[in-house]
């Protein structure tokens, strides 16, 4: 009997396990159910709102990058403004320093000129003015009309250098009759001095 009652109970033990086991079972397969749904309810979901979520992230997009290029445009601007600043700054730089060293090279080649004893050009154009007078007194005394100053005396053309001069004809022509005058007038000189 003792074996029965074991063999009776084992039997209602394996029902019993038997039973939790298909209760175990059915709520495991329940759980999976309730994920498979859940999952698919999610992906049904996305697959609706994903549309919209896409587009709202696009017109999100577009208007970052219209910022973006308003500020880009904006540094662009103050970097050339910048840029071309120091460009206008550097090129007057260039442009006094130019400048400068040509007057300074200007002033060493006249001051070398000076030691030489070789006239400026204020100083030529005083001693030529000074023989168009005495020019002009001499030939009063010797009763003659004083000569209009040509015109292409007076007229100068531009050297390379862009400093006007004046024509060599003239010029030549000009130290000719004051010559010539001279030689005159140291006549004439003599000639009062003997009566």
């Amino acid at each position: 009997m003792a074996k029965f009652k074991k063999s009776a109970k084992g039997k209602a033990s394996a029902t019993n396990a038997q039973a939790k086991l298909e209760e175990v079972s059915r709520s495991i397969v329940d759980s999976a159910q309730q994920i498979w749904q859940a999952g698919m309810g999610a992906f049904n979901r996305a697959q609706a709102e994903g549309s919209k979520l896409f587009e709202a992230l696009v017109r999100e997009g577009a208007t970052l990058e219209q910022k973006t290029r308003k500020m880009a445009t904006g540094k662009v601007d103050v970097v050339r403004e910048a840029v071309e600043t120091r460009v206008d700054q550097a090129r007057e730089r260039a442009t006094d320093t130019w400048d400068r060293l040509e007057q300074v090279f200007e002033d060493r080649v006249q001051r070398a000129l000076n030691k030489l004893g070789v006239p400026g050009r204020e100083e030529i154009q005083s001693l030529t003015d000074r023989i168009d007078v005495l020019t002009d007194a001499v030939r009063k005394l010797n009763g003659e009309k004083p000569a209009a100053k040509k015109a292409a005396r007076k007229s100068t053309r531009k050297t390379a250098s862009g400093k006007p001069a004046a024509k060599k004809a003239t010029a030549k022509k000009s130290t000719r009759k004051t010559t010539a005058k001279k030689a005159a007038a140291r006549k004439a000189g003599g000639a009062s001095k003997a009566r």
